[in-house]
């Protein structure tokens, strides 16, 4: 049995978990006098409780979004190191919460998380702001890492056509409804017209390439950066006139009636949006028009939360809305900008339950700090949409500018 640490320093006894009676906490700390290592202790708990207490989260309370902890090192990996090792100790075990939406929902809408300021935060900005973590040296490394996680995973968890990306729940009930809304949303907005030639960039398992040419008389080319998402999109679209390319975005050549991207602008970097803008402009025709679907950020940053480029999403950063119309300047007009942030929320959450609902099957193929650390990132991505502080937009851009009276889907 381990122990859980309540705010009062008092333990309790908890449940067993996986991998922390291989890191015994004694074990972690750094050599150096016994009275030391207990001051650091107290005072990266007593920094925690206080950072908790604002969000009115209780160490060791009875409500489903308080925390137990089962491992001290949970107090000095989160003062030290913010998400990445609150995360990663979640992943081990050391702490859990009935409720981990609503625990990191209350901890970023009242900007608890703020007040932690770990070193491992600005390392991250001077690589972000040094380097180009999206060059095309490194375009692949996404692909492999996450896309290429397991299509038994994604076929469990996500809709019947595979869309990962936020889901449209205007008038839905379910999430199949919901990923058809949004695919409807998106090509009512590009307005096609049978016969059009359409580049749907980074296009995942081949879901929206396959709806469009089917629904709208259209043909596709989609590009994507997973040979996974590659294999199954090539067999989803068999038969229809849509083409899959295992390609990086940079390398594209062509000319196209309509361009979308849908969830991939996330991965282009900031030091390559004005190259992403310039390859969609001389790729689509004249009085084309393009839309970009993509989570975004409210202020402009150089680098990744550090956990989920880690574990989720190598090199992958969010756009701020000023980063976004400062490099399509003088490329294109603005047409739309439409915001349906707590969608996204819902999304994550029946994602999170397809996941958990078929769990039995996948349990085989991934470990238990798997299952946590996919938990974590469902949950915790939610609970960050439902309280605004990450955006999901979708943005639509003309080159010419569209002529008389414009009516956008809604």
């Amino acid at each position: 049995m381990t122990q859980i640490f309540t705010h009062s320093g008092h333990r309790e006894n908890g449940p067993q978990t996986e991998n922390n009676q291989s890191q015994l906490q004694d074990s972690q700390y750094p050599i150096g006098k016994p009275h030391s290592r207990e001051i650091i202790d107290n005072f990266c708990e007593n920094q925690l409780e206080r950072i908790f207490d604002s969000a009115d989260i209780k160490i060791g309370g009875n409500r489903p979004w308080d925390i137990h902890i089962y491992n001290p090192l949970v107090f000095r990996r989160a003062i030290t190191e913010g998400n990445l090792g609150l995360g990663e100790s979640y992943m081990d075990g050391f702490w859990e919460c009935d409720d981990l939406e609503e625990f990191m929902f209350r901890l970023i809408s009242s900007k608890a998380d703020e007040k932690i300021v770990a070193p491992v935060m600005f390392i991250g900005k001077w690589i972000g702001k040094t380097y180009n973590l999206q060059r095309p040296s490194r375009a692949y490394t996404v692909g492999e890492t996450h896309y290429n996680t397991g299509n038994d995973l994604f076929m469990a968890m996500l809709d019947q056509r595979m869309i990962y990306s936020c889901g449209y729940w205007k008038e839905a009930e379910t999430l199949d409804e919901a990923q058809e809304k949004k695919l409807c949303l998106i090509f009512n907005k590009l307005q096609l017209q049978p016969g059009m030639h359409l580049l749907d960039i980074g296009c995942g398992w081949g879901g929206a390439a396959r709806f469009a040419s089917e629904h709208y008389k259209v043909s596709v080319t989609g590009i994507t950066i997973s040979t996974e998402q590659a294999k199954i999109a090539r067999e989803h679209c068999a038969g229809l006139p849509v083409t899959i390319e295992l390609i990086d975005y940079r390398k594209l050549q062509g000319s196209f009636d309509r361009i979308y991207s849908i969830g991939m602008f996330e991965h282009v970097g900031y030091k390559n949006y004005r190259n992403y803008f310039e390859l969609v402009s001389r790729c689509l025709i004249p009085d084309g028009l393009t839309l970009l679907h993509t989570i975004g950020s409210n202020t402009s940053t150089t680098n990744g939360d550090p956990w989920s480029c880690k574990y989720i999403f190598p090199n992958s950063m969010l756009p701020s809305a000023s980063q976004i119309t400062k490099n399509f300047e003088g490329l294109f007009i603005l047409e739309d900008w439409h915001v349906f942030t707590y969608d996204y929320s819902l999304t994550l959450k029946a994602w999170y339950k397809n996941f958990e609902k078929h769990w039995p099957l996948l349990r085989s193929s991934y470990s238990e700090r798997f299952r946590r650390m996919w938990r974590y990132y469902l949950l915790s991505f939610s609970g960050a949409f439902r309280c605004r502080s990450i955006q999901l937009w979708q943005v639509l851009l003309s080159k010419n500018g569209l002529q008389g009276k414009t009516s956008i889907a809604r």
